[in-house]
């Protein structure tokens, strides 16, 4: 086991051999459990990188499996961060900048590239590629296999090449404590969204004048305010 310099964890970790931690673990009061992971530091994660002091910050309570590699930031000052309990498979890649939620499920080589967004209760199933500066909500489902270019909205699932909306993601949002009504005004927002024939701007003020209010669908209207890339299937 190597141990870079600048490295801080917590109490109660449990690192696995063939382990090289390269990053800050903090309150680690949970345990945590590292096999054959690889945080990079030196090695070079893009054109931009020339050495600065950077960070990688993973949380409490995560399993990260063989073969993962998890890439510091670029630029100082930059972080990569990944929150708790999140569950990260054999062979997934972790690039720079990116910033992972909790309660996260990263299925085998799936690929994340640099700069993204990813909330809590998310599930990449295998050999799925998210592209750089894309952002999934909560409680959305990747299906295995799926490339993708902009970004997901919370509690859907989307899969396919090219990548297609199928429908709200019921077994997670009643996982999460959602009630029939909340689901069935998810439903009825994502209806607007994507069986509609207009702009995801029309879709949010459509969504805001039918659907009835409440923290949910405040979620999704925010979540599609601050899209710079795009939604998955809208033009």
């Amino acid at each position: 086991m190597y141990i870079e310099d600048d490295v801080e964890i917590g109490e109660n970790c449990v690192i696995f051999p063939l382990c090289k931690p390269a990053g800050r673990y903090p309150n680690g009061q949970r345990q945590q459990r590292f096999i054959s992971v690889r945080c990079c530091q030196h090695c070079r994660k893009t054109l931009e990188f020339t050495g600065e002091k950077t960070e990688l910050i993973i949380g409490n309570n995560n399993i990260i499996r063989e073969n993962v590699v998890i890439n510091r930031a670029t630029h100082a000052g930059g972080q990569t961060v990944i929150g708790d309990d999140n569950f990260i498979m054999e062979g997934a890649h972790v690039s720079h900048d990116t910033k992972i939620g909790n309660r996260n499920v990263i299925g085998y080589g799936t690929q994340i590239a640099g700069c993204c967004e990813i909330g809590d209760g998310v599930i990449f199933s295998s050999s799925v590629i998210e592209n750089s500066h894309t952002r999934v909500g909560n409680l959305a489902m990747i299906q295995a296999g799926t490339t993708f270019s902009k970004d997901v909205p919370p509690y859907i699932i989307v899969g396919g090449k090219p990548v297609e909306y199928s429908g709200p993601n019921t077994t997670l949002m009643t996982s999460a404590g959602f009630d029939e009504k909340i689901q069935k005004h998810v439903a009825n927002a994502y209806r607007l969204l994507f069986h509609g024939k207009t702009s995801v701007f029309d879709s949010m003020l459509q969504i805001r004048d039918q659907i009835p209010k409440g923290p949910e669908v405040d979620a999704i209207i925010k979540f599609l305010k601050k899209s710079k890339k795009g939604i998955v299937t809208k033009e």
